[in-house]
């Protein structure tokens, strides 16, 4: 990387590099003390307003945890039609469901697939009553309807035309051998995707919404629509303002408020730093601090690697995110300027506090990264899981490997993945987790481009987890595709990598919001 301006073939100038994986966009001017950055930053407000660290503590004692996901609520509705015999014509359609009394055989059969769909769900999930009309015009007179985020239609008969009006996600299930035959498994298609052409004419509806007999094919639509329910409206906390790796200005995080109407909420450095000395003089809170990291290096496969004190600034630093999580009533943070500002601040890096707050539910990103970060959200949504932001390199001979002086540690939910507490790589200062997550493990990989236009999806295996000299935590994973086809259609800089095969799902959740889904796993 080039450490001076230059002009570029077409006389404009780039953007200045810095020898670290994670430039700054709009880097502090030569001449710029850190106390005139400070004020530069709080010019910009803060929307929480008012904070002090005697607010923060009494509204929020103890140690805050994150709220849950919201559940996504699910209205289902049973369609159907009944026939009347009629001599010497053809008088009935295909179907299993031809009288009132099969359609009331149907109703105790659907109530018990419902309730084994909540029991495999591993996402919040709420049922309303099962409606059962001839018709989907009848649905305008059901309240519920108006409560509910998806429609799932059991389609056996009737009339579904006008249900994409109702402004609901919508998942038809349709018997072949699950139960009686449906009517649409015949005509789903021509009749209602393609309305009589050969194109779909639905919008918003197509064929990746009808499931043939599989609850299992229910269950991972469902908890994609979960995963983009608990994305679109939520808030986030964004440390010295929002950023993107390497763009302009405001660019990308005013498509991020408009792709998907996520709150980003400004806490400037210099109410960063106020709240850190202040936090420092309160002796039950930096007891705490030193309480929680003695603990937390007596945990299994835990090493100390760096100063004792950079851990417990690092509690301390993780315990002011809480509160100020708190106080916003959201659950997720990212910090700007991470790879130097907060340092001097907190006598610390950001890296373990990020990996405490994720491993305790929260979101937690650093660099402020408005390309990557709703891919996290995104994701964390539909798995209940960890993310991992990370800096991707070069593929070659199906391998590529994944760093970052971040990582969570329970990336399954659960179980704490072994880890040394090292200096953050490129400052070698602070606390930084160098998680070795485990060989064997399957993961999903996020790459977002620079537009919120493309995103693609790999899904890959860890195969080893080195000690090279970059960022504390990394992997190499192992991929099917190409190694050239990687390389040619990967975009933007920043991946997101979470345990697990979600790659379905993030393609569902993403042609709702109008990102292209580009899948090479």
């Amino acid at each position: 990387m080039c450490q001076h301006d230059h002009d570029d073939q077409h006389g404009q100038v780039s953007v200045p590099h810095r020898h670290t994986c994670c430039p700054q966009p709009q880097p502090e001017p030569e001449g710029v003390s850190r106390r005139g950055f400070l004020g530069a930053a709080a010019m910009g407000g803060i929307a929480l307003g008012g904070l002090s660290w005697s607010m923060l503590a009494a509204a929020e004692p103890g140690l805050p945890l994150p709220a849950p996901r919201k559940p996504i609520v699910v209205k289902p509705v049973f369609v159907y039609d009944v026939y009347t015999p009629h001599p010497q014509t053809s008088w009935r359609a295909w179907g299993g469901i031809q009288t009132p009394q099969d359609a009331a055989a149907e109703l105790p059969r659907i109530k018990a697939e419902l309730d084994k769909l909540k029991a495999m769900a591993d996402f919040p999930v709420e049922f309303l009553s099962l409606a059962s009309v001839r018709g989907v015009g009848q649905l305008d007179k059901d309240q519920e309807v108006a409560k509910a985020d998806v429609l799932l239609i059991y389609a056996a008969g009737g009339n579904l035309h006008g249900v994409e009006k109702l402004g609901k996600d919508v998942i038809f299930f349709i018997r072949h051998k699950s139960g009686p035959l449906y009517l649409w498994y015949e005509i789903i298609s021509p009749r209602y995707l393609r309305n009589h052409t050969d194109v779909l004419a639905v919008k918003g509806i197509d064929d990746e919404d009808c499931v043939i007999d599989s609850l299992d094919d229910v269950v991972w639509r469902l908890r994609s629509l979960c995963g983009l329910k608990n994305t679109r409206g939520s808030k986030i906390l964004a440390i010295g303002g929002a950023g993107a790796w390497a763009q302009p200005g405001q660019v990308v995080p005013d498509l991020v408020k408009k792709i998907w109407n996520i709150q980003i909420e400004n806490v400037p450095y210099a109410d960063l730093g106020k709240l850190i000395q202040a936090a420092r003089a309160d002796q039950a809170e930096v007891q705490l601090a030193k309480k929680r990291a003695a603990e937390y290096l007596k945990l299994a496969n835990t090493t100390l690697e760096t100063k004792l004190t950079f851990v417990e600034n690092a509690f301390l630093l993780d315990q002011i995110f809480r509160k100020l999580m708190a106080k916003a009533q959201c659950r997720a943070i990212t910090i700007n300027g991470c790879m130097g500002t907060i340092m001097p601040l907190a006598e610390t890096s950001a890296c373990l506090a990020l990996s405490t707050l994720n491993d305790d539910g929260y979101l937690a990103f650093c660099e402020s990264d408005f390309v990557v970060i709703p891919s996290g959200i995104l994701l964390n949504g539909i798995s209940g899981l960890p993310t991992f932001l990370n800096d991707p390199t070069y593929p070659h001979h199906s391998i590529i490997t994944l760093a970052h002086c971040t990582a969570p540690r329970k990336m399954d939910g659960k179980n704490l993945e072994p880890a040394r507490i090292m200096t953050h790589f490129e400052s070698d200062y602070g606390a930084s987790p160098k998680v070795e997550m485990h060989n064997g493990q399957i993961t999903t990989n996020i790459a977002p481009d620079f537009k919120s236009q493309r995103w693609v999806g790999l899904l890959g295996e860890i195969v080893a987890h080195d000690l090279l000299p970059i960022c504390r935590s990394q992997i190499d994973i192992k991929f099917k595709c190409p190694s050239h086809l990687l390389a040619e259609r990967m975009p933007g800089f920043h991946w997101m990598t979470g345990y697990g095969d979600y790659l379905k799902e993030l393609g569902y959740a993403l042609k709702r919001v109008g990102i292209q889904w580009e899948c090479l796993g």
